[in-house]
């Protein structure tokens, strides 16, 4: 039999609970948007209140203040592709077949999110001063680089990948792909006459970032 909740422990309604979830949801959409398209600085409290069924004294409680709320928008953005690495299933794939899917997937996301790239953007001209006082982002690192060590371990024990590279410099291979080509949008179309993100051209893009990491993972 549970325990009954003494006099002293508040009782949260299930329903409560769940309406705070909602809002802290609602709150941190709105605040990505903000936070994307004007940045750290520009982004107002005020003006994610507005746009959210709360208040500005709400979005202070549940964040403690603007940069509460600005670390919780990086948190859940960069854990979101974290998880989708960490979902990704490469076993049952021979290695040269899981970094093409891995670099495929990180692909699609950054397309699908163009929000993540304008925030990690932003948080870079900001030398990455509020990411590091996030006790959640520093451990992030661990999944990218824990499911690409398994892939290069398997492709290192079977001959077909080089030994000089770790997993950390094929994920930065992958990233600065994947990052030019939404955060270089705008400028690249307008000096070259290309739209990186292109329909027509989406197929070919990702799989010439497919081919360029395979060929030199395997490059002798």
């Amino acid at each position: 039999m549970s325990a009954l909740p003494t006099p002293d422990e508040p009782v949260v309604a299930p329903e409560r609970m769940r309406d705070a979830e909602r809002t802290k949801a609602d709150i941190l959409a709105v605040a990505t948007a903000e936070f994307a398209d004007r940045g750290y600085a520009g982004g107002r409290v005020n003006e994610i209140a507005e746009k959210t069924s709360t208040t500005k004294r709400m979005i202070y409680y549940y964040f403690g203040g603007k940069e509460g709320l600005y670390i919780a928008v990086l948190e859940q953005a960069y854990s979101r592709i974290r998880s989708l690495e960490q979902q990704l299933d490469v076993e049952h794939l021979d290695p040269v077949e899981a970094i093409r899917e891995l670099a495929g997937l990180t692909f699609d996301h950054h397309e699908a999110h163009p929000e993540f790239i304008r925030l990690v953007v932003n948080e870079n001209i900001h030398r990455a001063e509020h990411i590091v006082r996030s006790g959640v982002l520093s451990g992030l690192a661990n999944p990218a680089v824990d499911v690409l060590g398994t892939i290069l371990d398997r492709g290192w024990a079977a001959g077909l990948f080089r030994e000089d590279v770790d997993a950390l410099d094929v994920h930065q291979m992958i990233s600065a792909y994947c990052v030019f080509r939404t955060a270089n949008r705008h400028t690249f179309g307008a000096i070259f006459g290309r739209d990186m993100l292109d329909p027509d051209r989406r197929e070919h893009q990702r799989r010439m970032l497919g081919d360029a990491v395979v060929a030199w993972l395997t490059a002798r």
